[in-house]
């Protein structure tokens, strides 16, 4: 099927976009703004997958990160003016410990569920990773530098940590258990820690068993107020769960235990795991995430109160202490409005740095990617793929970025210039999960040729199929690429050799999430073979745009 370009409306949105740039300022986001510029905002206010999100506030400012498992760099810094409209400015993490480990991909494992805290002038943020402990970094500034990560405890299970530095000086760190891991689960530990809080001191106590009221409870977040301490613990699973909340006037309990957030009558699934922030002018407020499939977990932001030193949120509607999630709702009030602004999408590749929204699958080669400003190109050279990989699951050379909403469109163009040498070396557009698909160009005995792979359960080694379209020619070609994301997760795929018209590929192909996280979509140039040059593919940007 072929259909024209909208060409007058790309020019004007493109103009937009590189004046943006221009000034250093991140476009807003053409597929999801959350700010409906009448003083309220929709949910999700954060429509990608920035998973078990947690936040702290600093004077006018606040700061959001979440979960980024293998993907490098990791720990994601977002910040907001009015916990509405949110930025990337960073990553704590640039390369992810132990290195040699994080070379490879490592689906599902590295940053689970991270905790940010500001004491005393710095900053620390706390994260565990499942199979080696729990660690901490620090820093001054928010946008770094970072320390390098120290384990404040070796271990494996020790997941979702969050620290709590108490009236009298005393340092604890509260956190859960990875069944698959550690061999128990459902159930929450207190520790002491050193004053420096990056060594735990004590063996801990059990302050809380959800087995029988609260399975799978986990994601801790610990704070206190009018004398009691309180544990924010999501339970009953990631899909269909609950938020919990525990208080008690002594740190080891016992804790009393109230449900304060479930999904009641609304569509919003599974709502918890989060965090409680208070503006200046003394509203409170949760942002916690929802699992949506291949979308990822987007985050949510609800209004919250106390009642008889219990916290609310969402919207209590039957006054039985417990809330639901709103879909609209007025914007908090922090002092004075704020414009609008999305985490960063569309990148045109114009200056000295990748956009912060791209992730490697895993802690980069320095050979694998070079930006050329003077020609505003983005350049992947080809890696050799590893011997033990059966298809791109387990390549580490994928580029990727999350999806920015349920409808949207992201294009590229590339000139692929292969080594002559070798055949099968490649480059494209990816859209990857479980399973995959791409548009890729390729090159082959006879030249090169643009082919359509899809991968069915690529987790479980399973082979390619390819689909050979169009001859593109013989020694360096030059190709756009589309994937529209429709909803229910449908990506069609299309073409244009000549940049005036699209084919499509006629059937779509649905998205699966990936291991713990959603779908993503991303570039590639990944050649077969050892030799000691490599081709390349020079890419002009990555447009992320409506469908």
């Amino acid at each position: 099927m072929r259909f024209p370009v909208a060409t007058l409306a790309i020019a004007c949105i493109l103009s937009l976009s590189q004046a943006a740039i221009a000034q250093n300022v991140t476009p807003v986001s053409q597929v999801w703004v959350p700010d409906n510029g009448n003083g309220t905002y929709k949910n999700p206010v954060i429509d990608a997958d920035y998973s078990d999100p947690d936040a702290t506030r600093v004077g006018d400012d606040y700061y959001l990160i979440a979960s980024s498992f293998d993907a490098v760099p990791g720990l994601p810094i977002l910040h907001s003016k009015d916990l509405v409209n949110w930025s990337i400015i960073g990553h704590a993490l640039h390369r992810q410990p132990p290195f040699d480990h994080f070379a490879k991909t490592q689906h599902g494992n590295g940053v689970w569920a991270p905790a940010i805290r500001h004491h005393n002038g710095t900053f620390y943020i706390y994260y565990p990773d499942p199979d080696f402990g729990i660690y901490v970094t620090k820093a001054t500034n928010i946008r770094g530098p970072w320390t390098d990560p120290v384990l404040v405890e070796a271990g494996k299970g020790l997941i979702d940590p969050c620290p709590l530095w108490d009236d009298d000086g005393k340092v604890y760190l509260t956190h859960a258990y990875a069944g698959s891991r550690a061999g128990i689960k459902s159930v929450i530990v207190v520790k002491e820690m050193n004053a420096a809080g990056d060594k735990v001191t004590s063996t801990g106590v059990l302050v809380y068993d959800g087995h029988a009221t609260d399975p799978t409870i986990e994601g801790p977040k610990a704070y206190k107020r009018n004398g009691y301490y309180y544990l924010f613990a999501p339970a009953g699973g990631v899909a269909t769960g609950w938020q919990l909340v525990l208080r008690s006037k002594h740190i080891y309990g016992p804790y009393e235990r109230k449900v304060v957030m479930d999904q009641g009558s609304t569509s919003i699934n599974g709502p918890h795991q989060g965090a409680w922030v208070q503006t200046p002018t003394g509203e409170d407020w949760f942002l916690h995430f929802q699992d949506k499939e291949a979308y990822g977990r987007v985050v949510h932001l609800q209004p919250m109160k106390w009642v008889n030193n219990w916290p609310v949120i969402g919207v209590d509607k039957d006054g039985d202490g417990k809330g639901e999630p709103v879909l609209v709702y007025k914007k908090p009030n922090t002092g004075k409005p704020q414009p609008q602004s999305t985490p960063a999408e569309t990148d045109e590749f114009n200056g000295p740095a990748l956009g912060l929204q791209w992730q490697w699958q895993a802690n980069p080669k320095a050979t694998w990617s070079f930006l050329d400003p003077s020609r505003g190109v983005l350049r992947l050279f080809s890696d050799k793929v590893p011997d033990s990989a059966k298809n791109l699951w387990e390549v580490p050379n994928l580029l990727l970025q999350k999806w920015p909403g349920e409808s949207f469109a992201m294009s590229t163009r590339l000139t692929f210039t292969p080594n002559p040498k070798l055949e099968n070396e490649r480059a494209g557009l990816l859209v990857m999960g479980q399973s995959y698909a791409a548009l890729t160009v390729k090159k082959k005995k006879d030249g090169i040729w643009l082919v359509y792979n899809t991968c069915k359960e690529a987790f479980k080694g399973t082979a390619e199929t390819e689909k050979e379209l169009v001859k593109l020619g013989d020694s360096s070609v030059t190709v756009t690429l589309r994937v529209q994301i429709l909803p229910g997760a449908l990506c069609r795929f299309g073409y244009s050799v000549e940049g005036k018209e699209f084919t499509d590929i006629e059937t779509p192909f649905k998205a699966e999430p990936g291991r713990w996280i959603g779908a993503k979509t991303g570039l590639f140039c990944t050649r077969p073979g050892q030799i000691n040059d490599a081709g390349f593919a020079d890419f002009d940007y990555f447009r992320v745009t409506k469908p």
